[in-house]
This record gives C-alpha cells, sequence and structure tokens, in this order.
C-alpha cells in the first residue's frame, strides 16, 4: 500500500502474473463471463438499452466477449494506457481520466483500476465517468475493508492506493445512484428505482 503515486509498469510481466499464470492469477475468463452475465441480465431486468460501451482501463479486455454476448447490438471500445496491451489489442491508448468521446456511453466499466491512481487522478476519473455516461456504470475499486477482509494478500496487487469505500462512495453520489453489485445509473438517465434497490 501507498500513499505516494503510484508507477506501476503494466507490461507483459505484470499481466502474465496477475492475470495469465494460473498460480499467481487474481482473475480468470470464467469470472469475467459471470461478470458479464451479471451486467446483462441486471440491465435487461432494468430496461436500460446499451449500444454503446466503453471500457475503461480494460487490460485485457475479457468483458469485451461477454458484453457483447449480452448486448448483441453494442459496440464495444477498450480504453488502456499500457502502451504494450493497446499494442497487442488495438485499444485506445489512454487512461480513465483523460479518456474523451463526442458522444455518451450507456455503460461505462471501470473495473479494478482507481486503485493505481493517486487522490486527484482517481477524482478527475470518477468525474470523466460521471461525463461519459448516459445510462449505466459497473465500478469497483479495491478498498481498505477489501484489504482487511476478503482479498487474498498473496495474490493481490498491493502497490497501490487502498482508500476506504465512502471515499469512492461520496465522489459517486452527486453524478449515480448505487443499485449494489458494483452497479450505479446515471443521474441523468432519469431511471425509476424502487427504494430497497439502492445500495
Amino acid at each position: 500500500m501507498s500513499s505516494t503515486p503510484i508507477r506501476r509498469l503494466f507490461d507483459d510481466a505484470y499481466f502474465e502474473r496477475f492475470y495469465l499464470d494460473p498460480r499467481t492469477r487474481i482473475g480468470d475468463e470464467n469470472g469475467a463471463r459471470k461478470l458479464g452475465r451479471f451486467i446483462g441480465a441486471y440491465l435487461d431486468w432494468l430496461d436500460i438499452p446499451v449500444r454503446r460501451i466503453v471500457d475503461l482501463g480494460c487490460g485485457l479486455g475479457r468483458l469485451r466477449e461477454p458484453l457483447l454476448d449480452a448486448f448483441e447490438k453494442a459496440s464495444y471500445t477498450g480504453v488502456d494506457r499500457s502502451e504494450y496491451l493497446c499494442r497487442e489489442y488495438g485499444w485506445v491508448q489512454e487512461s480513465a481520466a483523460t479518456f474523451r468521446s463526442n458522444t455518451r456511453f450507456d455503460l461505462v466499466i471501470c473495473n479494478d483500476v482507481l486503485q493505481y491512481l493517486d487522490d486527484g487522478e482517481a477524482k478527475e476519473s470518477l468525474e470523466n465517468m460521471a461525463a461519459l455516461c448516459r445510462g449505466a456504470l459497473f465500478f469497483d475499486a479495491l478498498t481498505l475493508d477489501d484489504w482487511q477482509s476478503v482479498c487474498d494478500r498473496s495474490l493481490t496487487d498491493d502497490h497501490c492506493h487502498i482508500r476506504e469505500g465512502r471515499w469512492y462512495r461520496k465522489r459517486l453520489a452527486p453524478a449515480f445512484i448505487a443499485i449494489g453489485g458494483g452497479m450505479f445509473i446515471s443521474r441523468r438517465a432519469n431511471i425509476s428505482t424502487y427504494e430497497l434497490m439502492r445500495a
């Protein structure tokens, strides 16, 4: 854990360790498929149409196929700051804070990214998500509670900024309504939710 800026090199060695090597990886394609199905089913149940998806910090892009299976008419834009990944997969090389688009997205994904950014850049990223999103956001980041009581520390990358969950919730609340499971609805979408659905 760090209170200083993180300058993690997101090269092939990083992705081999945390995503590809079965002995040390923190996630796999099966987990991405489950997450994609969950997002698809939840938004289908809420009748939120999805035609444009942006995945900020998409990494290997494991959510791409599950999301396109769930939303057959959607387009997917993968964004990552890793030069290695953008060269290998053709993603847009930008960060969650700096990516810009002339149109808004029905679904914004930002999964396990912001813990690598300092407070300023993380705040800018959350503001950017609010600007980009016209429908739903799936957001997750490693928190202090996760670190202390949930994650496997032998596999989880600790070279990051681990904040309390309320730090994120406070900055998401002006633009988003939390509806559980890492899902948030843009306040501009004007979608009604029942009280007990809201987290």
